[in-house]
């Protein structure tokens, strides 16, 4: 692998004869790499499918290569990946439905559109996992039909399929109506009872730690539950007899389900597995007096599932935000707040709620300069990132809090290209710092020669455009190769380098 070669093939200042070299030498990393130029001509794409089949299907998907181009006896991949888009013919799944290649007729299996005669011939495929992955996108008469099938992996995928007829998934649920399964991943290897161990040393055996089955394929049938209760098609009624069973799984997907009848919830509320109860407090069903009850609730992961719930009231996101260590990320009712709302977050009494606010990138000017003057260092993290930000205001929170926010001052789009100098000489170096400022556009060539001390930080200054073009050749030496390509991939790396080296 050159990684010289797959960086010029990537860098978009690479011109047509040279990439015209590149392709003549495609090896696979090389021509995966070239498969994402997105100005590659036609007669390119051409060329670089011809030299590597795995790139005529990479071409083949993104719409590069059309029908006209691809032979699907030469080329079946390619001829896949249109069918996987709605391209191709009729004769194309004809011919590939007799793929010997399983995977093949496998992806096949999920195509749109595919005719008739395809279909009921993948639907007997002697391969399950082909027929289940039919049932997985099937329409709902074909659903219904194949929920009929003998092995459980294909009733497993007809339980997921959300176009199956929400009769067909209460059957397979309650068992009513339909033949029992008469195989499953397990008793189709091994006799039963077995329970496969989790430690199996067999380097050829594919089934899960734990799967077992005593003639009822009990491991087989509890996936099909779960995907039947993760199905929004699937009756609340049949659904609500999970609401006391002993798996634990079970409950979790029955608690995240939208349509939830206050009696079930009022059970599930009451679950003593902590997990059930803090995947209800992020079911976006929930009414006011709900999450007014679960805020209540003493486990902490209750807690900061609610509030990121996105109608959890403000004045219960307040004492969540200080006591569920929600961290930083910009909860979706914050994120949604109306001007006044905001304006009443900014002066919170909880410096957590003012810490969220100052995630937003959209805030009035009047409020961002605020927060900007806040003297909790939490809250001037968030805030430093903010568009708009004076460098007087910058440097005062660098004076004030120094490392606590220093890295986030340098990811500033605003900051000046002087600021960013004096961050990079900052006594002792932050590597966050170094990091940031290699990838910022106002990024100047000495302080992006002072961030390649940094492992990391020299993979960014390598992609960037500002670095001197003599520092940026020399990396193409460097010892670790993602700097290499990152180098390599730079528009501002010199011509007569690129031209150096490509055969």
């Amino acid at each position: 692998m050159d990684d010289v070669l797959c960086g010029l093939a990537a860098n978009p200042a690479l011109p047509p004869e040279l990439v015209d070299r590149l392709i003549a030498v495609a090896d696979d990393d090389l021509a995966r790499a070239l498969t994402d130029r997105v100005d590659l001509s036609h007669p390119q794409a051409l060329a670089l499918a011809l030299r590597h089949e795995g790139a005529a299907a990479g071409l083949a998907r993104e719409g590069r290569l059309t029908a006209a181009d691809i032979d699907p006896v030469v080329w079946p991949d390619a001829a896949l990946a249109l069918l996987e888009n709605g391209a191709g013919g009729p004769e194309w799944a004809r011919l590939l439905v007799g793929d010997p290649d399983v995977l093949r007729r496998e992806r096949l299996a999920a195509c749109p559109g595919l005719p008739p005669d395809v279909v009921d011939r993948l639907a007997v495929d002697p391969e399950v996992r082909v027929v289940a992955e039919l049932a997985l996108w099937a329409p709902p008469d074909l659903a219904a039909r194949l929920a009929f099938h003998p092995h459980t992996e294909v009733r497993g995928a007809v339980a997921a399929n959300e176009r199956t007829p929400p009769g067909t998934l209460a059957m397979l649920v309650t068992g009513e109506g339909v033949p029992p399964a008469r195989w499953c991943q397990v008793c189709e290897r091994e006799a039963t009872p077995f329970v496969h161990h989790s430690n199996c040393p067999r380097p050829t055996c594919h089934l899960w730690p734990g799967a077992a089955c005593d003639g009822t394929h009990q491991t087989a049938v509890h996936g099909m539950y779960e995907q039947a209760l993760g199905n929004p098609a699937t009756p609340v009624g049949v659904a609500a007899g999970f609401a006391r069973h002993p798996s634990m799984p079970l409950r979790l997907r029955l608690a995240a389900r939208p349509d939830l009848t206050p009696g079930l919830w009022r059970q599930l509320s009451a679950d003593p597995t902590p997990g059930v109860r803090a995947e209800l407090a992020g079911n976006p069903a929930l009414d006011e007096t709900q999450i007014r009850v679960l805020a209540a609730d003493r486990d902490p992961e209750v807690r900061r599932r609610l509030a990121f719930h996105p109608r959890v009231p403000l004045d219960v996101l307040g004492p969540l935000a200080d006591t569920a260590r929600i961290g930083s990320t910009l909860p979706p009712r914050i994120a949604a707040a109306t001007p006044t709302e905001v304006d009443e977050l900014a002066r919170s009494p909880h410096p957590a709620v003012r810490m969220l606010l100052a995630e937003r990138r959209d805030l009035p000017a009047t409020v961002r300069d605020l927060l900007a003057a806040d003297p909790d260092a939490k809250v001037l993290k968030s805030i430093a990132g903010h568009p708009g930000l004076s460098e007087r205001q910058l440097r005062a929170m660098v004076d004030r809090h120094g490392a606590r926010v220093i890295a986030r001052v340098a990811g500033n789009p605003d900051a000046s290209p002087a600021l960013l100098e004096d961050l990079v000489r900052h006594d002792p170096p932050i590597q966050r710092v170094l990091r940031e400022v290699a990838a910022h556009g106002a990024a100047t060539p000495p302080a992006l020669l002072g961030c390649l001390a940094d492992g990391r930080g020299r993979r960014a200054a390598a992609g960037n455009p500002a670095l001197p073009p003599r520092s940026l050749a020399g990396l193409l030496d460097d010892d670790d190769w993602l700097v290499v390509r990152a180098a390599a991939a730079n528009p501002s790396l010199p011509l007569a380098v690129m031209t150096r080296f490509v055969p």
